[in-house]
């Protein structure tokens, strides 16, 4: 009847002595004059620096009648008669530089916004300036004018844990400010799709619709993490949620401030997923990394001594999985930057430093590709938040060119030639050599046009 007892008394000691520790860990206030674990102190301090965003905007809806010329013509609705309406939605913020009154929050929060209203936790509500905004990481930099701000200070994020305390405070469902708790789940969390650039916090602490832009603290009330998406099967919380680390939304924010929008470079090298193949090729005992698949002569990779066929698996104090990894530390390095590399070759482990340095985009003469094109200077266009040229801009233009003759203007963009799609001076070229152009199809403003070579 008593075989069990000292284990039964050895799990109570157990028990007591984990429950005293988690004492000793928590923060704790006075209840009823006893010293009890809560988390209050925490949020009290940290709650009056995250605000709610209001984003108003003007939208014209789709409506096929008033699309047709002939339907305006025939009921005489005039060109400049546009059914539009104001749409509000709602997220969440952090103040970061009370002085200043910097708040950080999500892009995706603020984008396409024509006005943005800042309420404050004590009821105020102020208008904001929107510094700048980046939709690869989904990181924005508002500006408010207001006395009396609290900021919360940022931690470093790279020393975070999986299995550290965290808290998350938002406005969801467009409630007033709201606290959920959980841990770090992962972290650097990539390849979900979500956004261009991912290396996130994961954690199940309850993150819905509205929190976004909202803050992920840690015990000691400072920024860890800005709360940006969820995965959510079913509509709602399903104690999977991911934050933007706060060294990655401070390198943003700094780009932002200085420049209005983040300049991202390279080093002139490309790389590929280390398969299980490869790696048995090279005779490789990981399966992790990223294989160098090629280095642009007298690059930054070239003249840190990166070769074709190394496997980079770290870089600056972190693992590298794979190929997307390696496009993720880099795209999220600072221009001028340094990253450092550790990497395999010939079986021995080399350390490479490489500056992150402007891409030089590709520009031509038109004359160089193409008669018609005589009188032109054309470059690829790369979208902001795209990494690849989408098609082929006219920057410069002579007057009494044969390419303004044509019908070229400065700022048109070349995306096909016959009824062949381009992207890039180099496919553009090359389409040219092998066969004659008919016509040029581009965009002019918010027009598709096709100009006929005659």
């Amino acid at each position: 009847m008593y075989q069990n007892r000292p284990l039964v008394v050895l799990g109570l000691a157990c028990l007591f002595w984990i429950s005293t520790l988690a004492q000793a860990a928590l923060p704790h206030r006075m209840i009823e004059g006893e010293q009890l674990p809560s988390l209050a102190p925490v949020v009290e301090q940290a709650a009056p620096a995250v605000v709610n965003i209001a984003t108003y905007s003007t939208q014209r809806p789709y409506n096929p009648l008033l699309e047709s010329p002939f339907f305006r013509h025939f009921f005489a609705i005039p060109d400049d008669l546009e059914e539009r309406r104001e749409v509000q939605s709602a997220g969440s913020g952090v103040i970061v530089d009370a002085a200043k009154g910097y708040v950080l929050t999500n892009h995706h929060v603020v984008g396409g916004s024509s006005d943005i209203e800042v309420t404050l936790q004590d009821g105020r509500s102020i208008p904001a300036k929107l510094i700048g905004s980046d939709k690869k990481v989904d990181i924005a930099l508002l500006q408010i004018k207001a006395n009396n701000l609290s900021a919360l200070p940022f931690a470093d994020s790279d020393a975070l844990k999986v299995g550290d305390i965290v808290l998350a405070i938002g406005n969801p469902f467009g409630l007033s400010q709201t606290v959920t708790s959980g841990i770090v789940s992962a972290l650097g969390r990539n390849g979900l799709g979500i956004q261009g650039y991912e290396d996130f916090i994961q954690t199940d602490a309850s993150i819905n619709p509205g929190n976004s832009g909202g803050a992920l603290i840690d015990l000691r009330g400072r920024l860890v993490g800005i709360n940006s998406a969820i995965i959510a099967p079913a509509g709602g919380n399903v104690g999977i949620g991911f934050a933007i680390p706060t060294n990655v939304a401070r390198a943003i924010m700094r780009q932002l401030i200085e420049y209005g929008e983040v300049k991202r470079g390279g080093i002139g090298a490309r790389f590929q997923d280390l398969t299980p193949e490869l790696a048995d090729a090279f005779r490789l005992s990981t399966f992790q990394g990223a294989l160098v698949a090629s280095v642009d002569s007298d690059s930054a990779a070239d003249k840190a001594g990166l070769r074709a066929g190394d496997i980079v698996v770290e870089t600056n104090g972190r693992r590298v999985r794979n190929a997307a990894d390696m496009h993720h530390r880099i795209g999220l390095s600072p221009l001028g930057s340094t990253l450092e590399m550790i990497v395999l070759r010939d079986g021995k482990r080399r350390n490479l430093k490489a500056s992150i340095q402007a891409i030089p985009i590709p520009s031509a003469k038109g004359a160089s590709l193409s008669p018609y094109l005589e009188g032109s200077q054309l470059m690829d266009f790369i979208p902001p938040d795209q990494e690849d040229a989408v098609g082929i801009q006219v920057t410069e233009l002579s007057s009494a060119s044969t390419a303004a003759r044509l019908g070229l203007k400065v700022g048109d963009i070349i995306y096909g030639v016959n009824r062949n799609r381009v992207r890039s001076l180099a496919e553009l070229k090359a389409y040219l050599a092998a066969r004659s152009p008919q016509a040029l199809r581009l965009r002019r403003g918010y027009e598709d046009l096709v100009l006929y070579l005659r």
